[in-house]
Formats: C-alpha cells, sequence, structure tokens
C-alpha cells in the first residue's frame, strides 16, 4: 500500500495525523481570517468517521493540509491550505489532486465547496479541476459578510482513482480486531 505520495524531490503528501496538529493550526491561523479552533481538526481527525484530511510536507515540516468529507456519494471539501511562503509551486493543485483521487476511489460521484468570491486563486484552481459555481451563500463569511460561492464537481471520471483511504479504513478495522 502507499499511503504517502512523494511529490518532486523535496515534499509528501500523506494523511494527517493528530502530531500534525500544532503546526496545522499556525498555518489555519496564517491562511484564513476565520481559523478552524484546534477541537475542530481533533474532532475532524478522532471522531468524525466521514472526514479525511491530508497534509503536504517539507521535510518535517507541515506546509499545507486539505480535508474532505465523505456524505454517502458526494464529498465535500472542507478546506484546503498552503502556507503563503510555500505558494506558487504547485502545492496546492498537487493536494487537491489527491483529494480528488481518493474521493474517486471511495466511490464519490460528485464534490462540492465554499469559497469566498474574492478567492480568485482558489477559484482559478477549482475551475481547472472542473469544477463550476452553482450557487451562492450571501453574508456566508461572519468576518466580512463576503459572499460564498458554492461550486461543484459533478464528474468524477477525469480524476485518477487511489484506494489509500479505503485500504487504511480497512488496517484500522484489523487492528481493532486484533485488540
Amino acid at each position: 500500500m502507499n499511503e504517502e505520495i512523494k511529490m518532486q524531490e523535496a515534499f509528501l503528501i500523506r494523511a494527517m495525523k493528530p502530531e500534525d496538529l500544532d503546526q496545522v493550526m499556525a498555518l489555519e491561523q496564517r491562511c484564513f481570517s476565520m481559523p478552524w479552533p484546534r477541537s475542530a481538526f481533533q474532532d475532524e481527525l478522532t471522531r468524525n468517521p466521514l472526514a479525511r484530511y491530508l497534509v503536504v510536507t517539507a521535510g518535517e515540516l507541515v506546509v499545507g493540509y486539505a480535508g474532505i468529507w465523505l456524505i454517502f456519494d458526494e464529498g465535500h471539501i472542507t478546506n484546503v491550505a498552503v502556507d503563503p511562503d510555500w505558494r506558487q509551486r504547485g502545492l496546492a493543485k498537487q493536494l487537491l489532486a489527491v483529494l480528488l483521487a481518493n474521493a474517486r476511489g471511495c466511490s464519490i460521484s460528485a464534490c462540492t465547496l465554499e469559497v469566498r468570491r474574492s478567492n480568485l486563486p482558489a477559484l482559478r484552481l477549482y475551475q481547472q479541476f472542473g469544477f463550476v459555481e452553482e450557487g451562492c451563500r450571501k453574508g456566508y463569511y461572519t468576518d466580512n459578510k463576503e459572499d460564498a460561492l458554492i461550486l461543484w464537481k459533478r464528474n468524477m471520471n477525469d480524476c485518477a482513482i487511489r484506494e489509500d483511504w479505503l485500504l487504511l479504513e480497512e488496517e484500522k478495522e484489523e487492528e481493532e480486531e486484533d485488540v
């Protein structure tokens, strides 16, 4: 099983672990005007069976992360973030590609997300992956009442298929049975 994806020479994409939370929280503060609290990430990793999270690392340093909820046959992308000092290297694109490939491997047929109307770099990234605007949540962001655009990717057939998450879940179940 290949649970880690090596990118170029210096970067690695792998499942987020509780030990990553200090660095993830530092990134959350740097990347978002309304950061999630630590407890939200802890719950996602330990209590939410629908949640899957990835990190991209440079050595021991977490420089980006992404998350998704797998709900029946749909995926809801919760967040994609790359440290401002590590942007313009294709890391968000790689994270999103792996996230979507794993989602497709879990029989997800469509994905959705919300994004600030003003976040043009994110909008361009999502459009590259075939996401299209299908709605708007007026005043969604409470910090400045900015609208959130609702994007959908209805056709996952152009995503590679990876099954790392399924394999990881099977391993967890086997470990629980052994105890």
